[in-house]
């Protein structure tokens, strides 16, 4: 009777891991994002959160499409040892036809388990572009600072090459001599896996396709496996338009005037939109390394230029709040090591912006001068100059009519009959001294 029990129980138990089994073959799927932007801070997240998402969720593999002209180094290093360190493998997949995975896009690529390419596409051209231009003739080429970050970064690409299998020569060349490759170059040297030209193509290739993995071979199966899309969130769309350093230096410009105007004209309702404006460069600048140096010199220019409107100064001020604002434009951003030349500030962008609000300061400047330097024109000295009409003989004194109203004049010409024109000489003690018109 135990003997029985025993076997009931154990088809019972084999039964259950069975159903368990295939539920969890039925749960597995593929899991798909694309990477579409600089390599920032944002873009780092998301990457961590699609690879933490992934794993929680039951994917069997992650395929990421790649188009990318680079990025910033740190966000970069943490990247790649995510894709490194990954519990489910990585593929990652630069397409379609036109893409690139330039600086930084180089090694997140090679970074991945299985690395593939479509034809049109490019990878490479990872030299360290912040330090600057290559040293022209007659200067040293062996600078020791610039020796040493290209070293550093070109250890780093090598390292990542020989953990997954790769060319290590073209790694180091692609930091050191900034090479590329197309996409057949780099399958022929030993960069990719793979060439394919859409991700139905990928997948059809990675059917089955074997790969190493702590130790262990791994056998990818893709066929009739359900596709399963990881997308940005809002804030993360948001965050990444904000992590564009043209777009925050010209929110920052805007948000600063428009509170300025706002401050001089209230009522016309500019400052909601600085204010909104403003505090979304501030969520830029928490994103983007800035110098707050660059800041200071930029708030400085602006209050040169507003003092310039009150203070007799005749430009002077204006001109010195140009230069500020230029300097601080300069300094506004700070980034390390590797970076795409679309990620830094465009010089078009802060000669298009300056020059813009130095024209329009220089022009309230200016027509605060030339209204000063006019008569007034309010008030009883704002009649001098006005032709009336005498209501009663003035000999010497009497009652005109000017600007629809009667004063009392006195005549330095009289008599003057009634009904003559006169006009205004100057204003005494509330009384019009006129002469005939």
């Amino acid at each position: 009777m135990r003997l029985r029990i025993f076997v009931g129980l154990l088809w019972v138990s084999l039964g259950v891991a069975l159903v368990l089994g295939q539920s969890q073959a039925q749960s597995s799927f593929i899991a798909y994002a694309e990477l579409e932007s600089s390599i920032n801070p944002i873009t780092k997240d998301f990457l961590l959160r699609v690879i933490t998402e992934a794993h929680r969720d039951g994917a069997s593999l992650l395929v990421i499409r790649l188009d990318t002209p680079g990025g910033l180094l740190e966000s970069t290093k943490d990247m790649v040892t995510a894709i490194l360190n990954s519990p489910i493998p990585i593929v990652i997949w630069v397409g379609p036809a036109g893409a690139r995975a330039a600086s930084a896009g180089a090694f997140i690529t090679m970074a991945a388990d299985i690395a593939a390419m479509a034809e049109g596409t490019n990878i490479g051209s990872s030299t360290p572009i912040s330090l600057g231009p290559a040293p022209s003739e007659g200067e040293s080429q062996d600078d020791p600072a610039r020796k040493k970050i290209l070293e550093f970064v070109a250890s780093e690409a090598r390292k990542i090459a020989e953990k997954r299998g790769r060319s290590k020569e073209w790694a180091e060349k692609f930091v050191l001599e900034g090479k590329s490759l197309t996409a057949k170059e780099a399958l022929q040297n030993n960069i990719i896996n793979l060439i394919a030209n859409n991700r139905e193509e990928l997948l059809k290739q990675l059917d089955g396709y074997e790969l190493q993995r702590d130790g262990q071979t791994v056998r990818l199966q893709t066929a009739g496996m359900p596709l399963k899309i990881y997308e940005r969130t809002f804030k993360e769309q948001v965050m990444n338009y904000l992590a564009d350093p043209n777009v925050v230096y010209l929110l920052l410009t805007i948000g600063i005037y428009a509170l300025i105007a706002e401050f001089f004209t209230p009522g016309f309702g500019v400052g909601i939109g600085g204010a909104i404006c403003l505090l979304l460069a501030l969520l830029g600048l928490q994103v983007l390394p800035f110098n707050i140096a660059g800041l200071a010199f930029i708030l400085l220019g602006a209050a040169l230029m507003v003092i310039d409107l009150f203070a007799p100064t005749h430009l002077a001020l204006t001109i010195g709040g140009v230069i500020s604002l230029l300097i601080g434009s300069f300094m506004l951003f700070n980034f390390e090591s590797f970076e795409a030349p679309a990620l830094g500030l465009s010089p078009i962008s802060i000669f298009a912006t300056v020059g813009t609000i130095t024209v329009l300061f220089v022009f309230m400047v200016t027509k605060g001068l030339l209204i000063q330097r006019k008569p007034v024109a309010t008030g009883k000295e704002g009649m001098i100059g006005m032709v009336g009409t005498a209501r009663d003989e003035l000999n010497p004194s009497g009652m005109v009519f000017i600007m629809g109203e009667y004063w009392r004049a006195t005549a330095i010409d009289g008599p003057i009959k009634a009904g003559e024109a006169v006009r205004v000489e100057r204003v005494e003690n509330g009384k019009l001294i006129v002469r005939k018109a």
